[in-house]
């Protein structure tokens, strides 16, 4: 209601419903229905599928550090999507998450194939931030070689942003959560074998290796579309699995899914309103207040949470 009602113009929370059933006939109710609510919708959905994706990555790998941040995937869906705008080419808004999808794959196979498809969860996670490294760097290539008018969208879009979106970018999420969904059912049960290590999950039958493919397939579907559409908006995938730990420690892989999802919406949709006011009339990413809240918040939560443990 916050995100609806604070801004320019400001919507009582009273007038919401008025303003969100009266048309496109006065300012208030253009503005609340053609770009808060839509830019609302698309940050539940984004954080959502962020926070969903943390915990896929980090159950499957045993490692809750496990973040696209630091497996490459984001900086290869980014990536895949920066590429063709430095280079000129025009692609339609409809590939790219095609882009970005081919991108975070990328980013997470070489992880996965050069820390030995994840025995090792240190391996994994020093693996990845190389490849997360040299990503950025390639990111960083791009932005020397755009103008300045590219430069600019460029760095906007690698802070991850939720501005000026429309009601078209929240339907364009729409065909990756119907392949999503279901994928996240399917996967929850054998996250949780997954946990119990490599040799216990091979002797109840997993293929260890093609379940970690599955795994980052299912990561790579959730997080590439978001990031085609919004930018990497970093860390939501650290810490909404936390929170769901936290707020569940004695459940698992299938119990904290759905509270992973739902923290990482809420984190998203907090994060969101000091990005729209906090410098207003001058929108800060929302991706830059995720990584200032998130990382503080989710290294407490995993403290406590390990120091519980203990």
């Amino acid at each position: 209601m916050t995100g609806l009602s604070l801004g320019t113009p400001v919507v009582p929370p009273h007038a919401l419903p008025g303003a969100l059933l009266g048309g496109a006939e006065d300012l208030a109710s253009l503005v609340v229905a053609e770009l808060r609510l839509p830019r609302l919708a698309l940050a539940l959905l984004a954080g959502a599928c962020l926070g969903a994706a943390g915990l896929v990555l980090q159950e499957a790998l045993r490692n809750q550090l496990a973040v696209p941040e630091l497996l490459g995937v984001s900086s290869g869906a980014a990536l895949g999507v920066a590429a063709p705008l430095v280079l000129a080419y025009s692609i339609p808004a409809v590939v790219q998450p095609g882009l970005a999808i081919a991108g975070a794959t990328l980013g997470g196979a070489l992880t996965l194939l050069a820390a030995g498809f994840g025995r090792s969860p240190s391996a994994v996670l020093l693996t990845g931030a190389a490849v997360a490294a040299a990503l950025q760097a390639a990111l960083l290539v791009m932005m020397v070689m755009a103008d300045q008018l590219d430069l600019q969208l460029i760095y906007r879009y690698l802070l991850g942003s939720l501005s000026a979106r429309t009601w078209d970018d929240v339907s364009g999420l729409g065909p990756w959560l119907l392949v999503a969904g279901p994928a996240l059912v399917l996967c929850a049960p054998v996250l949780g074998v997954l946990r119990l290590g490599d040799d216990d999950a091979e002797a109840l039958g997993v293929r260890v290796r093609r379940a970690r493919l599955a795994a980052l397939a299912v990561a790579v579907v959730l997080i590439a579309p978001v990031v085609a559409v919004c930018g990497p908006v970093a860390w939501v995938g650290f810490l909404a699995p936390q929170l769901a730990r936290r707020f569940n420690p004695a459940g698992n892989a299938a119990s904290w899914l759905p509270w992973s999802a739902a923290w990482g919406a809420v984190v998203v949709v907090v994060a969101d309103v000091p990005a729209r006011l906090a410098l207003a009339p001058v929108e800060t990413p929302v991706g830059a207040w995720t990584a200032l809240l998130g990382v503080p918040a989710g290294v407490l939560l995993l403290r406590r949470t390990t120091g519980g443990a203990r």
